[in-house]
């Protein structure tokens, strides 16, 4: 036999050692992970229960996942697009393109914005409970309102016709304005715009229950649609003309026009996107199918929690969904900090 190197002992203790201490190395980055930038992260809180839940997600997956801070700053839609556009937040998690046309134009056109992945398909429309539909079955499109008003009396002005609108302040109140003038209802019917989302909700809920009939703008996914038995009011085709002077307030000759469909997308800011790639990569990434975001809103809905235990509920429940946005370390992390709660 050879005699070994005088150095073998020394020598496999070194190995020995680096064997063992090689898998802590590698360990270490993924349990303590580095933010891409050094200050919070900045989320835009649109104050509906869709917008809330995606902010509670995208907020969890940063802080226990990519160990970033996070803030988020509670606005109605066009203040909380132009704070987008001025780096005052980073994140915007649900941007309705077609909603606000001409103003999301013109934020990508400044370069200042990019819209990043495909959230969901959302939709609007005008709504009656289904007994409505039942007690009066010729009340099929909306522009047949103008024989209801009676139905839909406004309790502050008998004269006139309700229809429930947006919360004041959204976005979509333009386009319910000019769809009312479209129709010409607007001289039977005051469309009237809640204080808030919870007011809209509490609304149309209260009159629900005691089946007195009402007739409301809403949208999906929502708990709301999802849980409650409505008919859709008709309107013409989809027409792109019509539906871009819609949602323009300076709107002088609205056409009436179905809603447009709409791809919900995640708004970013441009210099953000710059500073943090990986993060823009997860939101590019980030998909939610509508069974998971109606199942998870339902959720919120029944049990009476917030925004924010809606959003570990969707953590909780679809693994399998959101492990494909991230890569397996990230996935990982945040796996665990859902263990330990």
């Amino acid at each position: 036999m050879r005699n070994p190197h005088p150095l073998a002992p020394v020598l496999g203790a070194v190995a020995l050692a680096a064997a063992l201490l090689a898998p802590a190395a590698q360990a270490a980055p993924s349990a303590t992970p580095t933010c891409e930038i050094n200050r919070p992260v900045r989320f835009s809180g649109l104050n509906w229960e869709s917008n809330l839940v995606l902010a509670g997600i995208e907020r969890y997956v940063l802080e226990h996942g990519y160990g970033c801070k996070t803030t988020v700053e509670i606005g109605e839609t066009l203040p909380m697009l132009a704070a987008l556009q001025r780096g005052d937040v980073d994140v915007t998690p649900e941007v309705w393109p077609g909603q606000i046309e001409g103003a999301w134009k013109k934020a990508l056109a400044s370069g200042k914005v990019i819209g990043v992945g495909h959230v969901y398909d959302a939709g609007e429309g005008w709504y009656v409970p289904r007994y409505t539909a039942e007690r009066h079955p010729e009340l099929k499109a909306a522009s047949d309102l103008k024989r209801f008003k009676e139905v839909f009396a406004d309790p502050e002005d008998p004269g006139r016709g309700r229809i429930y609108g947006c919360p004041a302040g959204w976005a979509c109140g333009t386009l319910n304005d000019n769809l009312l003038r479209a129709l010409d209802l607007d001289k039977d019917y005051s469309l009237f715009a809640p204080g808030s989302g919870a007011a809209q909700k509490a609304a149309i809920v209260s009159a629900y229950k005691r089946k007195r009939d009402i007739v409301f703008y809403y949208w999906t996914p929502t708990s709301l649609v999802g849980a409650l038995d409505l008919v859709k009011l008709e309107l013409p085709a989809f027409d792109q003309t019509a539906y871009t002077c819609l949602t323009d307030p300076k709107c002088a000759q609205p056409s009436a026009t179905e809603f447009k469909p709409n791809p919900v997308v995640t708004g970013v800011n441009a210099a953000f996107a710059k500073d943090a790639p990986k993060l823009t990569e997860f939101l590019s990434k980030l998909t939610v199918p509508d069974d998971a975001i109606n199942a998870t809103l339902g959720w919120l809905e029944n049990e009476g929690k917030e925004p924010e235990d809606a959003a570990r509920y969707f953590l909780k429940q679809y693994g399998s969904v959101w492990r494909q946005w991230m890569p397996a370390d990230v996935a990982d992390r945040v796996q665990a900090a859902l263990a330990r709660e």
